[in-house]
């Protein structure tokens, strides 16, 4: 089997590394300093789950027109996603899947748009793991597991191997039938935890502990919940009170990504975040009057 993994930083290089314990072919497709770094020394992984690293690795900084791949794992920003799935379309050849590991709810989409709802596949990530000024993989805590599935619901037998060979190296992908609702389950989330920590630049216990905070960042959620509803997704359980209970066990430090690459002043996924709630709520005539006060404080700082 050969498979491609589209964008190398925390979350790709995280799951390149234990791909490398399996017999399939892995191809790694990245650029600039992060090319350069893993063309000499490898893939290099600090967790609590396994500590790894691989050199000798094929890497490439562009696709080659003609090239086939079974499963392609794409794991870059979601404003590079664009531009990575119109390469993969022009180039890659056969019958492929392509699992997109990105924030929110676009990259299926359009996909779906593109390809078909035949062709369509949810990925969703649930790790906490970055690049540090080393280029090494750190990854946070132990909570490492992916989600992936048809994006219409029901079975793939070859995916679903996929799953069950990567499983036995230690690496945590399983395939869900209902895998939209796992996206929209954390996009529930991610959105009001993007926005609000990079509006107010507080970490969650900060805005948690203000009621005006916390009674804002709840209103941001029940926007995307209204949402998905338009979306005709359905939830085993409540996504409000479940993320709630999870909030309340999460360390009060912790901050969003959005808000890191905020204060390092790097490109933010803001316009697919609580964007994609004020702009599909608008088109959708529902209110979304705290997405547009996340998006339009962002903007203006």
């Amino acid at each position: 089997m050969k498979v491609l993994v589209y964008g190398v930083g925390g979350v790709g290089g995280f799951i390149g590394c234990f791909l490398e314990k399996t017999n399939y072919e892995i191809t790694y497709v990245t650029r600039g300093e992060r090319y350069n770094f893993m063309r000499n020394e490898g893939l290099i992984l600090n967790s609590k789950i396994e500590n790894l690293k691989f050199k000798k690795l094929k890497i490439i900084n562009e696709l080659n027109k003609g090239e086939h791949f079974d499963i392609i794992i794409i794991t870059v920003k979601l404003y590079d996603f664009d531009n990575v799935l119109k390469e993969i379309k022009q180039k890659v050849v056969g019958d492929y899947i392509i699992l997109p590991f990105q924030n929110g709810i676009y990259a299926e989409e359009k996909i779906k748009n593109l390809l078909g709802i035949e062709k369509t596949f949810g990925a969703v990530a649930q790790i906490s793991a970055y690049i540090d000024k080393n280029q090494t993989i750190q990854h946070v805590g132990k909570l490492a597991t992916f989600f992936v599935g048809k994006y219409d619901g029901g079975s793939n037998d070859f995916l679903e191997s996929f799953c069950q060979n990567v499983q036995k190296c230690n690496l945590s992908i399983i395939y869900k039938n209902n895998i939209k609702e796992k996206i929209w389950e954390k996009f529930i989330f991610l959105s009001a935890y993007s926005g609000m920590t990079t509006l107010t630049e507080k970490t969650i216990g900060q805005i948690f502990e203000k009621k005006s905070l916390k009674d804002k960042f709840l209103g941001a959620m029940n926007e995307a919940f209204l949402l998905s509803k338009k979306f005709n997704v359905k939830f085993k359980r409540d996504p409000l009170a479940f993320w709630i209970e999870k909030i309340n066990s999460m360390p009060y430090e912790m901050t969003s990504s959005m808000y890191l690459d905020f204060k390092s002043k790097k490109k933010l996924e803001l316009e697919w975040l609580s964007g994609s709630i004020l702009n599909l709520g608008n088109s959708m005539n529902l209110e979304s009057r705290i997405s547009s006060e996340i998006v339009s404080g962002i903007k203006a700082k």
